[in-house]
C-alpha cells in the first residue's frame, strides 16, 4: 500500500545570510542580446546583487535581498517584453519530481507548438507569394490581372508579416523602449520595409501606375524562413540540456520503508533521515544512506561512471538512484532532498551550464555592439544606393539594406558558447566528471602542469602495515596515539592492532604536530611520539645504525616509515612501523596519457625522498618531478612556485588539499562514492579513478575546440556576408544577395552552431 502523506512545499531559493539566490525560467528569449538586455533590467531592481541569463538554458540566476519580492522582478522583466516564469527545481527539492502542474514546462511545451504553427502557416502562404511574384517564371500567372496579382500578395502577405512574425515586431517594440536594438530589431526592419514598400507600390498600380517592384516575397520568406531557424534551433537546444533530464530520470520513484515491523511503500518527497529502508534486488535506492542489514553489489556507473559494480556490505555507504543488482538489504536513510548525491551533482552541472566561459565573455561585448553597427551599415547601404546606384535606385537601395539587415542576425555568434558548454558538462557528468563551471571546462584542458597529491590519488589511499620491528609493545603504544586520528595511516595501525588482538589503552594527552606525527603520555605517564623519522630527530630522538638501515630499506620499497620514540632520561626510538599504500590499477596509464597530452606531470607528497621516489618510479613519474616532504601548509606555497608563467592543474582528495585545490590555476577534487568533498574543487571526479583526470582535460580541449569553430564560423559567416549583402560584388560582377537568400542563411548559421556542438556528444574518451 502506499501511504498518503501530504508533502511540504519547497521554495526555490538558496539562502545566503541576508541575500538569496533564485531560479527562474524565461520565455521569449531567441539570442545572446535579449539576455543581456533582461540582465540590465534585473540589475535596476532594487535589492538586486547579481543575476546570470543565459538564453540557451532559457534560465535567470538572480542574487537579490530577502525583501526582494518575486512580482518586483517579474514586472521588471515584463515591462522589456519577456516573462519570468518560477522554475521548479527538479532533483533539488527531494531528489524526485512531483507529479502534476509545472507551469514553466507547460509553457515552453505551448510556445513550441505555436511556433511550429506559425511555421507550417508561414510555409503554406509562402509557397503561393513566391510563385505569385514571378509571373515570368509560371506563366499561369499572367492571365491574372496585374492589380488582383497584388491585391493577393498583399493579403496572403499580411498574416504572415503580422502573426507569423508578430514576435519580431513585439521584440523590437520593447526593444526601443528599453532604448536598445536587437535581433528582432533586425528582422522587423528588413521585413517591415519590403513589405510596407511593397504595400506602397500596390496602391499606386491600383490608382494609377509605378515601374518599381514590389518584394512581398522577401518579407514572408525571409520571416518563414527565420521561424523555421528558430523552431529547428529550439529543438536542437533541447537535445543540449539532455544531460540533466537524463540525471532526472535516474530518480527512483518510490521507497520501502519500515515502520513499526511493517514495510510500507512511500513516495520520495515523504522520506526523512533515519528512515529504515528495504531495496531489493533489481530497485534503484531511493536516497543516500548507510547499510545496516545485508550485502549486496551495487551499479554505481551513474555516479561513478564506472560499468564495474560495487560490492557492499553493513556499514557501507549507498548512493541513491544507484542499482542493487544482487541481495536485498536495508538501509538507513542519511540525506534526502537536495543534500543527496544525485541532487548535488544535478545543481553543480545546472550552475556550469548557466556559467560562463572567459571566451564568452569576448563574443559577448561585441555582440553588444554588433547590432548598432549593423544598422548603421545598412543605413549607409541604403544611401550608396540611393544617391549612386543604377536605376530603379530605390529597388537596388531597398533590397540590399534588407539583405544586409536579415544576414546580420548574430543568433550564431549568441549561441556558440553556451551550446558547446552545455554538451560539454553533460558530456563531462556521463562520465562522473562534475565541472564546477564553464571557466573550468575551459582552462582544464589548457593546463600546462598537472600536480597529482600521492595519497588517494596516485595510490589507493588504503595503506596497510607491512612490517613491524623493535620492542614487542611497539605497536600497542602506537595505537594508542592514533587511537582517535582519521589518517589513513592511523587507519591500518588500527587495523593490524585489531587483526593482532591487542588491548587498546588509550595515550594521555594526545596532540597531533601538522604532516609530522604525534605525541602524548602512556600509562606510565612516560612522554611517546609516533611520527616520521625527521620529526623523532627534530625532537631530539636517537635512532640506532640498526633502525636507520631498516628504515632506508622500508622507504626504498616505497613504504613509509612510522618510529615509535619513548622518552625516559633520553628520547630513543623503540620501534618502526612501515606501512604501504599501493598504486591505484590506472594511475600509470592515467599519467601516460597525460604526457601524452603534452602535460608536465608532478606527484606531491609529504612522505621522504626515497619513499616518495620509489612511488613515482612505479607510475612513470621522473625524479625530478617529485615533490618529497611537503608539510600541509606548504602545498599552496609549491603551487604557487610552479605557476610562475605556467597554468598548474592541483589533483587531490579535496579535504587536506583546500589550499593547494584553490590557489591552483584547476583544482581537480577526487575521491569515492559520498565521501567525496564534491564541493573543493573546480573539477570534481567522483569515482577517483585517476584516468578522469586525463578524461576531463580531453573534453575540456574538445569543448574549447568546438566553441572556437562555432566563432570561426559565426564571425566569417558574418565579415564575409554583410559585405556581399550590402552589394559590395555589384561592380564587378553584377551579383547581389536576395534577402530571401540572406533569410535562409542565416537560419543555417545558426542551426549549424548547435549542431556543431552537439557532436561533442560523440567525442570519444
Amino acid at each position: 500500500m502506499e501511504e498518503q502523506i501530504s508533502p511540504s512545499p519547497v521554495r526555490n531559493v538558496i539562502s545566503n545570510g541576508t541575500s538569496e539566490k533564485r531560479v527562474f525560467r524565461v520565455r521569449g528569449m531567441h539570442c545572446v542580446s535579449c539576455s543581456k538586455t533582461i540582465e540590465q533590467v534585473l540589475q535596476k531592481v532594487a535589492g538586486v546583487e547579481s543575476v546570470s541569463v543565459n538564453s540557451v538554458s532559457e534560465e535567470a540566476r538572480i542574487e537579490c535581498a530577502k525583501e526582494t519580492k518575486d512580482e518586483e522582478l517579474k514586472q521588471a522583466v515584463k515591462k522589456a517584453g519577456y516573462a519570468l516564469v518560477e522554475k521548479k527545481e527538479e532533483g533539488l527539492a527531494n531528489a524526485q519530481p512531483k507529479e502534476g502542474h509545472d507551469h514553466g514546462s507547460m509553457m515552453e511545451g505551448a510556445e513550441l507548438r505555436l511556433l511550429r504553427r506559425k511555421l507550417i502557416a508561414g510555409i503554406i502562404l509562402s509557397i503561393p507569394i513566391a510563385i505569385g511574384s514571378f509571373p515570368e517564371l509560371f506563366p499561369f500567372i499572367k492571365t491574372l490581372e496585374e492589380q488582383t496579382r497584388l491585391s493577393l500578395l498583399a493579403l496572403l502577405a499580411t498574416p504572415v508579416e503580422w502573426w507569423v512574425g508578430f514576435q519580431f515586431w513585439r521584440g523590437a517594440w520593447y526593444a526601443l523602449k528599453q532604448g536598445k536594438a536587437n535581433m528582432d530589431t533586425l528582422v522587423a526592419l528588413g521585413t517591415g520595409a519590403a513589405y510596407f514598400f511593397s504595400l506602397f507600390i500596390t496602391a499606386k498600380k491600383l490608382l494609377g501606375s509605378s515601374e518599381l517592384e514590389t518584394y512581398f516575397d522577401a518579407g514572408a520568406v525571409v520571416i518563414t524562413l527565420i521561424v523555421l531557424g528558430r523552431y529547428m534551433e529550439a529543438k536542437a537546444k533541447g537535445k543540449a540540456s539532455e544531460a540533466i533530464k537524463k540525471l532526472l530520470r535516474l530518480q527512483a520513484k518510490s521507497a520501502h520503508v519500515l515502520r513499526d515491523g511493517k514495510e510500507l511503500d512511500v513516495k520520495m518527497e515523504d522520506i526523512v533521515v533515519g528512515h529504515v529502508i528495504r531495496v531489493r534486488p533489481g530497485e534503484k535506492i531511493p536516497v543516500d544512506g548507510v547499510i545496516t542489514e545485508g550485502a549486496t553489489s551495487i551499479d554505481e556507473s551513474m555516479a561513478t561512471g564506472e560499468s564495474v559494480p560495487s560490492d557492499k556490505k553493513t556499514g557501507d555507504e549507498v548512493i541513491g538512484s544507484t542499482v542493487n543488482l544482487t541481495g536485498s538489504f536495508l538501509f538507513r536513510a542519511t540525506k534526502i532532498g537536495k543534500d543527496t548525491f544525485l541532487a548535488r551533482v544535478i545543481q553543480l552541472v545546472e550552475n556550469a551550464q548557466h556559467s560562463k566561459a572567459p571566451i564568452q565573455r569576448l563574443a559577448d561585448k561585441i555582440t553588444g555592439v554588433f547590432v548598432p553597427i549593423v544598422l548603421l551599415v545598412a543605413l549607409g547601404t541604403f544611401a550608396i544606393w540611393i544617391f549612386i546606384g543604377p536605376e530603379p535606385r530605390l529597388n537596388f537601395a531597398l533590397v540590399n539594406a534588407i539583405a544586409v539587415l536579415v544576414i546580420a542576425c548574430p543568433c550564431a555568434l549568441g549561441l556558440a558558447t553556451p551550446t558547446a558548454i552545455m554538451v560539454g558538462t553533460g558530456k563531462s557528468g556521463e562520465h562522473g566528471i562534475i565541472i564546477r563551471d564553464a571557466e573550468a571546462l575551459e582552462l582544464a584542458g589548457k593546463a600546462d602542469i598537472v600536480v597529482l597529491d600521492k595519497t588517494g590519488t596516485i595510490t589507493k589511499g588504503e595503506p596497510k602495515v607491512t612490517d613491524t620491528i623493535g620492542e614487542e609493545n611497539t605497536l600497542s603504544l602506537a595505537v594508542s596515539l592514533e587511537y582517535h586520528s582519521e589518517h589513513p595511516i592511523a587507519k591500518a595501525i588500527l587495523q593490524k592492532a585489531k587483526e593482532k588482538g591487542i588491548k587498546i589503552i588509550e595515550a594521555k594527552e594526545v596532540r597531533a604536530v601538522s604532516g609530522k606525527g604525534l605525541r602524548g603520555k602512556d600509562a606510565e605517564g612516560r612522554e611517546i611520539m609516533l611520527g616520521k623519522p625527521a620529526f623523532i630527530i627534530e625532537e631530539g630522538g636517537m635512532i640506532s645504525d640498526e633502525i636507520k638501515n631498516q628504515i632506508e630499506k622500508f622507504e626504498s620499497e616505497g613504504k613509509t616509515v612510522m618510529c615509535l620514540a619513548v622518552r625516559q632520561n633520553t628520547l630513543d626510538v623503540k620501534g618502526v612501523i612501515a606501512v604501504r599504500d599501493e598504486p591505484k590499477p590506472n594511475a600509470r596509464e592515467a599519467i601516460e596519457k597525460l604526457k601524452k597530452l603534452g602535460k608536465e606531470v608532478w606527484m606531491m607528497t609529504g612522505d621522504n625522498k626515497r619513499t616518495a621516489e620509489a612511488i613515482a618510479e612505479q607510475v612513470g613519474i621522473e625524479n625530478k618531478n617529485v615533490l618529497s616532504g611537503v608539510l600541509p601548509e606548504q602545498k599552496s606555497e609549491k603551487i604557487k612556485e610552479l605557476q610562475k608563467n605556467k597554468l598548474v592543474a592541483m589533483v587531490g582528495d579535496g579535504i587536506n588539499d583546500a589550499p593547494a585545490l584553490t590557489q591552483a590555476n584547476i583544482g581537480i577534487a577526487i575521491g569515492t562514492g559520498t565521501d567525496i568533498a564534491i564541493e573543493s574543487g573546480d573539477i570534481t571526479l567522483v569515482s577517483g579513478d585517476p584516468i578522469g583526470i586525463w578524461k576531463a582535460m580531453m573534453i575540456s580541449k574538445a569543448t574549447l575546440r568546438n566553441i572556437k569553430q562555432n566563432l570561426f564560423w559565426a564571425y566569417i559567416y558574418n565579415l564575409l556576408l554583410i559585405p556581399i549583402a550590402a552589394g559590395i560584388l555589384f561592380p564587378i560582377n553584377g551579383t547581389l544577395l536576395n534577402p530571401v537568400l540572406a533569410g535562409g542563411a542565416m537560419a543555417i548559421s545558426s542551426l549549424s552552431v548547435v549542431v556543431n556542438s552537439l557532436r561533442l556528444k560523440r567525442v570519444k574518451i
